[in-house]
């Protein structure tokens, strides 16, 4: 297979499912629905026209009936009154008249034929077309069922995914947290063992910081008495003070 041969066949594939997605089922059956419509009312047209056909025919005969009727009449009236020869004219065209009439007939008896075919036929049409359409609204009302359940279906997988996502987020938040505590744990058994100075204070325990405290307080109280003894004020200073006279 050559390239070109190959590139039509890629072409003609992808073509195929675009118009295979693109198409929908209840649009096309929609549009067949409306086709056999033209068609019942095309056929049901005809049937208008050939039974207008009928009655002009019927017309025309009646007419002719009633004009072959007259010149009967005539005749009889013409040789009742000796005039024999004008009986006769009149017959002979009575006679032309019964060839119209005999022709209008055959074609009268064709036209009710063929109106009785077109009538049969309107009515077959028009219940395989109201077969068609109950049909095409069960097919549509199924199609709309299932394209409703494949986008639950594809709500669901989507769902499912994110679903997936986050819980490989909250896993890797809480193994990130697990780590964190156990390095912390990890720092604290090394300040309690004394592996690592604490240069912070805060890993210090009750007793030695109750210590310190006590001794930090008691050098402040030695610097204040010695500040006092230095500037004559307080207690020590007033016990020297010599009394005034």
């Amino acid at each position: 297979m050559g390239l070109w041969e190959r590139f039509k066949l890629i072409f003609n594939s992808k073509a195929n499912d675009m118009l295979d997605k693109a198409e929908d089922p209840r649009q096309t059956l929609d549009y067949s629905y409306e086709k056999q419509l033209e068609l019942l009312q095309k056929v049901r047209r005809g049937v208008a026209d050939v039974a207008t056909s009928r009655k002009r025919l019927e017309l025309q005969l009646n007419s002719l009936s009633a004009q072959s009727d007259k010149l009967e009449q005539q005749a009889r009236a013409a040789l009742a009154g000796g005039r024999e020869d004008l009986a006769r004219e009149a017959l002979t065209r009575k006679s032309g008249l019964s060839v119209q009439i005999a022709d209008l007939q055959a074609q009268h008896a064709q036209l009710q034929d063929q109106e009785e075919k077109l009538v049969q036929a309107s009515q077959q049409l028009q219940a395989k077309v109201e077969a068609f359409r109950t049909k095409k609204e069960t097919i549509k009302a199924t199609y709309s069922a299932a394209e409703a359940q494949a986008k639950i279906g594809e709500a669901f997988s989507g769902i499912s995914t994110e679903l997936a996502d986050v819980g490989n987020a909250i896993q890797r938040a809480e193994d990130k947290t697990a780590q964190l505590q156990a390095r912390g744990q990890a720092i604290d058994e090394l300040l309690s063992s004394g592996a690592l100075e604490d240069t912070t204070g805060l890993g210090k325990d009750s007793i030695t910081a109750e210590l310190e405290r006590m001794a930090s307080q008691s050098e402040v109280e030695d610097g204040l008495a010695k500040l006092r003894s230095e500037l004559g004020t307080g207690p020590a200073a007033q016990a020297i003070e010599p009394p005034t006279v």
